[in-house]
């Protein structure tokens, strides 16, 4: 007998009779407690999280997706949907839900010729950059090579090429959806418009999408990158001018901003091991001479501890950051978009720098804009386009004894920013514990959101995400 809980908040219980014509139909297998497959599907990145779902699914394919979704939705069960399972909240796995885990489902294919690749769900940014690389193209993605491409692109997506190349969904040509009707659509600026604009940037409250088809972008194989770190107590001066270099940058150089203990990398001073520092990361998508050029300017700033910026692979690039964000270890983060960093806020960053919780721990400012900025808020769901720094509390720790001291901490210093933000945030940015925020993540798309909800979900069975509730009358598509 299987318990699993349905959408009215009770459980059913399930004989193996009733599971066993989904089981039979499925390409890919089901997993109950206490298997192996079980345990490596409901864990996540997020070591916090540690749920345990009534019944896995890992499906093989399109046809897998729908047969899960028919079930779930006939017999009234709490659907829960994991991808790359990196998504902070740890929506993807709940407590007794029916589980459908996508991760086997990573297949890339890339047609060089037409620069478009076609991604699987359960497919990470690795996946994604090693096969369009290998034709030296790229899609804009994040910056941690362990994400899935599916809860990063439903929720925008963005990283070092996106001031050149826009965000990830700017650049989405069309996806495959299984809908709760269990229909399997293909959406795209003329079919099913409103669906095409919903997914992106409104995470998966409209369905599960089976394949992604990017435009890609030539670029590489290698760019002009790297790290230069600083000591802390630089920061204010250097913060201000990485401001001001920031809002003159043409779009092919990214530099974000970090602050936290200097971690033990081999080309850090051993005697700068664990002490407060800045460090700017940099990334030119363009000719190397040319970024030679644009990043004097912030070469020059200081008297650096290290500079490792140079030639290297754009695969390892979107890697490097890999190391200090391995899975298991404790995280909440909290998030804030600036239009510009005040010296004021630069200020209160650099106090909370010096007085961090863990050497895990830091805080980075993303440098977003450029192409990004010129999209209208309304032509996507994702609506933040007049952001020009992005921040990420991004606090992480490895013993539960310290979750008070650590989320006290994040949520201080998110409380001493805000009088500096725009008021809005990136929905992949946000904990479990922010459900009030959602109407600063979507702003004015809210309640057009609201209204394909209603069309394509009316009741509500991809709920466990941010949730985007269906507006209280069902509408037809727009």
């Amino acid at each position: 007998m299987f318990r699993i809980k349905i959408l009215d908040g009770g459980h059913s219980d399930m004989s193996s009779a009733e599971i066993e014509p989904l089981d039979a139909a499925l390409r890919g297998a089901i997993h109950a407690p206490g298997s192996a497959e079980y345990e490596t599907a409901r864990t996540l990145w997020n070591g916090m999280v540690d749920r345990k779902p009534g019944l896995v699914v890992r499906a093989m394919g399109a046809s897998d997706v729908q047969l899960v979704v028919n079930f779930a939705r006939d017999h009234n069960l709490l659907l829960a949907v994991r991808s790359g399972g990196h998504q902070i909240a740890g929506h993807a796995v709940a407590d007794g839900a029916l589980l459908l885990d996508l991760s086997r489902m990573s297949s890339v294919r890339v047609a060089p010729s037409e620069r478009t690749a076609v991604v699987e769900p359960g497919a990470l940014l690795s996946d994604v950059d090693k096969e369009t690389q290998a034709h030296a193209l790229t899609v804009p993605l994040g910056i941690n090579s362990t994400t899935g491409i599916a809860g990063l692109t439903l929720g925008g997506g963005f990283g070092w090429t996106t001031r050149k190349f826009g965000m990830t969904v700017d650049n989405l040509r069309a996806a495959d959806v299984v809908t709760a009707d269990g229909a399997i659509v293909t959406c795209s600026a003329d079919d099913h418009a409103d669906l095409f604009w919903a997914i992106r940037g409104g995470g998966g409250n409209f369905g599960v999408v089976t394949a992604f088809e990017f435009d890609l972008h030539p670029l590489g194989p290698q760019v002009l990158s790297g790290l230069i770190v600083h000591p802390l107590d630089q920061a204010p001066d250097l913060l201000a001018a990485f401001a001001k270099l920031t809002d003159t940058a043409e779009d092919d150089l990214t530099v974000w901003a970090v602050l936290r203990k200097a971690p033990p990398l081999p080309f850090i001073p051993e005697d700068w091991h664990g002490k407060e520092v800045l460090i700017f990361a940099a990334c030119y998508a363009g000719d190397m001479a040319e970024g030679e050029r644009a990043m004097a300017e912030l070469r020059s700033l200081g008297d650096p501890i290290a500079d490792v910026i140079g030639p290297h692979p754009f695969v390892g690039w979107q890697a490097a950051f890999d190391p200090l964000l391995v899975s298991g270890q404790r995280n909440y983060w909290k998030s804030h978009d600036f239009e510009s960093l005040p010296q004021a806020a630069i200020r209160e960053l650099v106090a909370a720098a010096n007085n961090l919780p863990d050497p895990a721990t830091e805080i980075f400012i993303a440098h977003v804009g450029g192409a990004m900025a010129r999209v209208a808020a309304s032509d996507t769901a994702y609506p933040q386009r007049a952001s020009h720094f992005i921040m990420n509390v991004h606090t992480r720790w490895a013993e539960p004894e310290k979750d008070a001291t650590c989320i006290g901490w994040a949520r201080d210093l998110f409380d001493t920013m805000a009088q500096y933000s725009t008021g809005g945030v990136y929905v992949n940015f946000m904990p479990e514990d922010e459900t009030a925020r959602l109407p600063n993540a979507y702003g004015g798309n809210i309640d057009r959101l609201a209204r394909i909800k209603a069309h394509y979900d009316p009741g509500n069975l991809f709920r466990l995400n941010h949730n985007i509730q269906p507006a209280s009358v069902p509408q037809a598509a727009e």
